[in-house]
């Protein structure tokens, strides 16, 4: 669970502007501030089934954002670079790739 869970935040962070606000609000409250089913649709004034459906179909649009545009795969390979060069750097290398660790 927690692994669908960061895997949801990292593709909420890459493709949340493609979403309407009420998908960006229910995957905000139910993924990053943790909220329950329950919560969400005593907020909004919708059943269970309401927000679970919506939750749902927002993954789904997730994950096929990123089977389409493929940014968390790009950026998980960036990291693993980054973490190679650590492993392999100087000093001075260990600087220029903090630099660029700031620049993202």
């Amino acid at each position: 669970m927690l692994e669908k869970t960061m895997r949801m935040n990292y593709l909420y962070d890459f493709y949340q502007m493609l979403l309407t606000d009420k998908q960006r609000s229910y995957m905000s409250l139910y993924y990053l501030d943790d909220y329950s089913l329950g919560e969400i649709a005593e907020e909004y004034e919708v059943s269970r089934q309401a927000v679970y459906d919506n939750i749902k179909r927002t993954e789904a649009m997730l994950e096929e954002y990123e089977v389409k545009l493929g940014l968390l795969k790009k950026f998980q390979k960036r990291q693993a670079f980054m973490n190679q060069l650590k492993e392999r750097a100087d000093e001075e290398m260990l600087k220029i790739i903090k630099a660029i660790e700031e620049l993202e």
